[in-house]
């Protein structure tokens, strides 16, 4: 029987899928990309899922296209960005469900935009990110141009495209390219453990910030203002609002989880 390319495990609230080529590095053919965006879509839309993690199953997180699935093709890059990797990157930038990109191994390519492309990144210490693409004389593609220059600035960003330079775990966490790194015995529980954190935060407050986020990486300051007006009312008018407020003053931990009896 055939490996399915994509393993589904949900727990307390958080969805993992795990990229299921390990023989490959996890390298994305048509099958994984597709199945993955659909998998993402239904996470955001299933609501006992708090938290979205993306993974890699064996050594690597995503080496990147595979190259073989793609040689001889009848189609051009346009289209298959188009048709693959672009659905992909805005799933999960459009999911209303944070998404942490757990880097177990080696992202390249493409891959390093996933791992780039979460609203957390986790790795462990024998990932490491490049951005392999100027190798074979293409330029980043699958969101890299916009994440990176604005997590390192341009001419970091620059510098790493141009040269395909390999970034370690160790300085990744200096140059914001991830918010923790953890020992590999025992990435898989500690990511398990971050998600849960989050999965206990307040869902509806969670989606709108990141909502108000996006929208302001392209924003002037003004229209943030107006826009955080707005959400603001909306998350206000919202039960969890009413429960961090009564917790606050009984002195006791939120339960952001369910909504409570009396809460409306």
């Amino acid at each position: 029987m055939t490996e399915p390319v994509l393993l589904t495990e949900t727990r307390a609230g958080v969805r993992t899928l795990t990229f299921n080529r390990p023989d490959k590095l996890n390298a994305a053919n048509d099958d994984l990309l597709l199945t993955l965006t659909r998998a993402v879509t239904e996470a955001d839309a299933d609501a006992a899922v708090r938290v979205i993690v993306l993974t890699g199953a064996g050594r690597g997180f995503c080496a990147g296209q595979d190259l073989g699935d793609v040689s001889g093709r009848d189609m051009t890059f346009t289209e298959h960005l188009n048709a693959t990797y672009n659905p992909l990157i805005r799933a999960i930038r459009g999911s209303g469900k944070p998404v942490i990109s757990a880097v177990n191994g080696v992202a390249a390519g493409a891959g390093a935009s996933l791992a780039l492309a979460g609203d957390v990144r986790l790795w462990a210490e024998s990932a490491m990110l490049v951005e392999v693409f100027s190798n074979i004389a293409l330029i980043p593609d699958s969101g890299s141009t916009w994440f990176l220059p604005r997590l390192v600035g341009y001419h970091r960003a620059f510098e790493l495209m141009a040269l395909a330079e390999k970034v370690r775990a160790a300085d990744a966490l200096k140059l914001g390219l991830c918010e923790q790194v953890y020992p590999d015995e025992t990435f898989r529980a500690e990511v398990q453990a971050y998600a849960e954190r989050l999965a206990a935060r307040p869902a509806n407050a969670l989606k709108l910030t990141k909502q108000a986020l996006n929208a302001a990486m392209t924003s002037s300051l003004d229209d943030a203002l107006d826009l955080e007006a707005r959400l603001q009312q909306v998350a206000g008018d919202h039960w969890e609002h009413e429960e961090g407020v009564t917790a606050f003053k009984e002195k006791r931990a939120a339960n952001f989880q369910s909504e409570a009896p009396g809460l409306s």
